[in-house]
């Protein structure tokens, strides 16, 4: 039998994180050039294609969601795949595409980065970071990312819960940057009937837990385009600031997730439903060239 010694110091429970310090409790907007922001009574959407495959395909993308009503425009430079015989994206090739349709659009840019060595290059192509669900706990990257003082798009990990979430945004904050979105892009589950299981509960429980906007992924969460549309109108109707969504102009022969990405048809479709709901929701749609007001 193994007795315990005498000098043996007490276990102690590991504290639970805690919401992360922001210098007021209001709900806070993050700001976007052209007089952009997400949160508050704004509602933003971020939409282009999981992958930046060629300088055409993004500026197709890039002109189609802008038309429609889109805010930010999205795309893949580095992209972290399961598989390192999976497309890996274009890398700065990519950025500078992303730059070029950028300024042509008005669209501010928002890409991933996924090493910290990576942060300055990634920044001066765009104007907010994201860092992906499998780099949520990634802390020098947090860091890094951090210190630029840039707008951060962080995302929650596939298996993560809100507490670890939070423990992610205090890295950043700790930084003196608190210009931090939360996304919600589903939970990794037993069903198989959907790529992941889009958490909308996450969105209420955030927005009691921190001041931060929170948005939704439903591409990357169903992996199934005819279930983006509905998923995204419900995600507004429990409360989130905005959206992510994947658009490709032929998801047939797209390189990166083609399954889950709306063509430009779709994606205006989409935005005409988001039109139709916005004044009862008591929100505005933030968007370049025009505000959509309730």
């Amino acid at each position: 039998m193994v007795r315990p010694s005498a000098s043996a110091e007490p276990v102690s429970a590991v504290p639970k994180a805690t919401p992360p310090v922001t210098r007021s409790p209001e709900r806070q907007t993050v700001a976007l050039p052209h007089g952009l922001a997400i949160g508050g009574d704004g509602f933003m959407v971020v939409a282009g294609p999981c992958a930046v495959e060629s300088e055409e395909q993004l500026l197709t993308t890039a002109r189609a969601v802008r038309d429609a009503g889109a805010g930010a425009l999205r795309g893949g430079a580095f992209k972290p795949r399961t598989s390192p015989r999976s497309f890996q994206g274009l890398g700065e090739l990519a950025l500078r595409y992303l730059k070029e349709a950028g300024d042509e659009t008005g669209l501010p840019v928002v890409t991933e980065v996924m090493d910290p060595r990576q942060v300055d290059l990634v920044a001066d192509h765009s104007a907010m970071l994201q860092i992906g669900s499998r780099n949520m706990q990634n802390a020098p990257l947090l860091r890094e990312a951090g210190r630029t003082g840039m707008p951060i798009l962080l995302k929650r990990g596939a298996a993560a819960t809100i507490d670890e979430l939070l423990a992610a945004v205090d890295y950043i904050v700790e930084t003196g940057n608190e210009n931090i979105v939360l996304c919600e892009r589903g939970l990794r589950s037993f069903d198989p009937s959907t790529r992941y299981t889009l958490d909308l509960a996450a969105v209420p429980v955030l927005r009691t837990r921190t001041p931060l906007p929170v948005v939704v992924d439903p591409s990357h969460a169903t992996g199934h385009r005819h279930l983006v549309v509905p998923l995204a109108l419900a995600a507004l109707a429990v409360g989130a600031d905005g959206l992510l969504i994947e658009v490709h102009p032929d998801p047939a022969r797209a390189l990166s997730d083609g399954p889950q990405a709306l063509t430009p048809a779709d994606f205006s479709a989409l935005m005409d439903e988001i039109h139709r709901w916005i004044p009862p929701s008591g929100r505005y749609l933030s968007t370049v060239g025009q505000t959509v007001a309730s």
